[in-house]
């Protein structure tokens, strides 16, 4: 989560040749940043590591690096996971406490909070409490051990927590289950109807899924896109809430700005019902940095991308007008609908991880949403049904000659290109399709929907040999 302008310089010290040339980046990068030297500046550093075993001597290595600089002070936190370690480093900037148990005694207490404030006709209803997770084989089965005894509302059975001899990501976790949509390690046939969920190895990814039937190992998934659909609409009923009539003298902070981020690699399908209940969508390129820096234009701002990763976003300024709002009320109106409406906001802020991505945290989050609608994991996929997609890669010469805009929809070079991927698109019902270069190495990757699954294979397959005729091996001998 680097500041975006700060990449290139980032990349430019990690490829220094030598002493002197490292030294001499950041002497051009300080006067440039204006930046002030005078005096020994203090910095603490937050370091965390995973379970694997090469975490120890990356830890050693942080701390050598760490202990070069005057005044940089390393804090060792001992084994966490990617978001808990991003949680903490805005929790130590804003002047609060930084610990883990100071993590998941927030999330616990907004959790509780939050179920607390559950309405009692859904209360009633017999709604199956218990979740299965898929751990990865990582670090968050681990701390999801420790997080599921400060639950008393919610049933955490966690598979694959790595203490049983499991390789990470071998076969387990939110990608494998995301990607192949087939049961991960640990589950089976028995599993049948129960709601299940899968973590990625450093606890930042979320899906869902359930086993449909006895006889085959593939699933019914339920992805980020899924995820963000569930969030937006809690979060739309809870402000529709709390600025029904009878608030129109309130400041205009009272109606939240309140904005969905997404990729290209959306579905089609869950972007036109976020269209649908009458929200603002907005596409930015591929990746967590572009969509957190949009969500936090919006007072509350739902990223996530279809692989589980994402969060919500509360602006300070909207924040603060809610608790405002939430002690009016108290004192005018305890215990209305209005009331409760603004404390459920104010606790899924403190539930949600706003540092980034956290799959404990939004496991925590789409559990009481389910409990507070009374929906069953079935209920919950109801909400839209996925157009068929398909996703290839194909190999190229040179990635860099595919430039694109519009969120990475649309290609701009090399000349030609996309208007030979529009006549294509255009013979296939709901067909849609782009294509992007890969970031690491020289593949150009095809996403096609069409609405069947034979339509999105047959349309990623004709605009793979596109690619080809354009930029493979075979145009290059030409």
């Amino acid at each position: 989560m680097l500041t975006q302008e700060w990449e290139p310089f980032a990349d430019q010290l990690a490829n220094a040749q030598t002493p002197e040339a490292f030294l001499s980046l950041i002497t051009e990068f300080v006067e440039k940043e204006k930046i002030p030297l005078d005096g020994v500046q203090s910095a603490e550093i937050l370091l965390g590591r995973d379970t694997r075993p090469s975490g120890e001597s990356l830890l050693e290595a942080a701390k050598q690096g760490i202990s070069s600089i005057l005044g940089a002070i390393a804090l060792d936190l001992g084994i966490l996971t990617t978001p808990q370690l991003h949680w903490m480093v805005r929790a130590r900037n804003k002047g609060m406490k930084a610990t883990e148990p100071a993590y998941f005694e927030q999330i616990s207490n907004s959790f509780r909070c939050l179920v607390d404030l559950i309405p009692n006709e859904t209360k009633s209803s017999k709604m199956d409490n218990t979740v299965v997770v898929d751990g990865a084989d990582g670090v968050g089965g681990e701390k999801l051990e420790v997080l599921k005894t400060m639950l008393t509302s919610l049933v955490i059975e966690v598979r694959n927590t790595g203490k049983g001899g499991g390789i990470l990501n071998d076969g387990v976790g939110a990608d494998y289950v995301q990607k192949e949509k087939v049961v991960p390690r640990g589950f089976c046939s028995n599993d049948v109807g129960l709601r299940c969920a899968s973590l990625d190895g450093d606890a930042d990814r979320l899906v869902y899924f359930s086993v449909p039937t006895n006889s085959s190992r593939k699933i019914d998934l339920i992805d980020g896109d899924k995820i963000l659909s569930l969030f937006a609409l809690f979060i739309k009923e809870q402000l529709s809430i709390l600025t029904k009539k009878g608030t129109e003298n309130l400041n205009n902070n009272s109606h939240a700005r309140l904005g969905v981020i997404q990729t290209a690699y959306a579905n089609g399908a869950s972007t036109d019902y976020l269209k649908q209940l009458g929200l603002e969508v907005i596409f930015t390129p591929t990746g967590v940095k572009h969509l957190h820096e949009k969500a936090a234009q919006f007072d509350i701002g739902i990223y996530f991308e279809a692989n589980g990763h994402g969060t919500i976003l509360f602006s300070e300024s909207w924040l603060s007008w809610l608790e405002a709002r939430n002690n009016e009320l108290g004192f005018a109106s305890e215990g209305s609908e209005q009331q409760k409406a603004a404390l459920r906001l104010l606790s899924v802020s403190k539930l949600i991880n706003q540092a980034v991505g956290d799959a404990l945290s939004c496991l925590l989050l789409v559990e009481v949403v389910l409990q507070h609608k009374g929906w069953s994991i079935h209920k919950w996929n109801e909400l839209y049904l996925d157009l068929p997609s398909r996703q290839l890669k194909v190999k190229v010469v040179d990635r860099t000659a595919v430039a694109t805009t519009n969120a990475e929809t649309v290609a701009i070079s090399p000349p030609g290109i996309q208007e030979a991927i529009d006549a294509e698109t255009a013979k296939y019902p709901r067909g849609r399709c782009f294509i992007r270069p890969s970031g690491t190495e020289d593949v150009i990757r095809v996403y096609a929907e069409a609405s069947t699954q034979e339509a999105a294979d047959s349309l990623a397959g004709s605009v793979a040999k596109i690619v080809d005729r354009f930029l493979g091996f075979s145009s290059s001998q030409r």
